[in-house]
């Protein structure tokens, strides 16, 4: 059972971690299987202050979280990460990211997603491949 957007942004915005990170769902299509969302830039996501660049670990939970809630946006249901890879492939400073999470399967016991983390000119900054159990529902 696919959910609504608005149900999607109410289940990100509950969270103090996805706040903290300045999360946004920035699109949601359920006939592609796709979710994107919106890290807003500023200085909680910085490797070091002033630089302007993200934190690996902020692009790292971006990952996670979108890869995540694309599944939710699918089944319908919360699901726990099982493993996640990350390829870092350039720094990020001073853009808000945008992760664009596309669900490859969502079997029964697991589902994949895959997530393209794109700056705001549209340059590649990380790829990543999460596992989640869909067994919880």
């Amino acid at each position: 059972m696919a959910l609504a957007r608005e149900k999607l942004e109410e289940m990100l915005s509950a969270s103090p971690f996805h706040q903290l990170l300045g999360l946004k769902v920035e699109a949601v299509d359920a006939a592609a299987s796709t979710l994107t969302l919106r890290a807003v830039h500023g200085p909680q996501v910085e490797r070091l202050p002033g630089t302007g660049q993200y934190h690996g670990g902020v692009i790292a939970s971006l990952i996670d979280v979108a890869g995540d809630f694309a599944l939710v946006a699918v089944l319908g249901f919360g699901v726990p990460t099982i493993n996640f890879r990350v390829d870092y492939l350039r720094p990020a400073a001073r853009t808000d990211l945008l992760a664009l999470a596309r669900v490859r399967r969502a079997g029964r016991s697991i589902g994949v997603v895959d997530i393209d983390v794109t700056d705001s000119a549209g340059r590649l900054i990380a790829l990543g491949r999460g596992c989640y159990s869909t067994l919880a529902g």
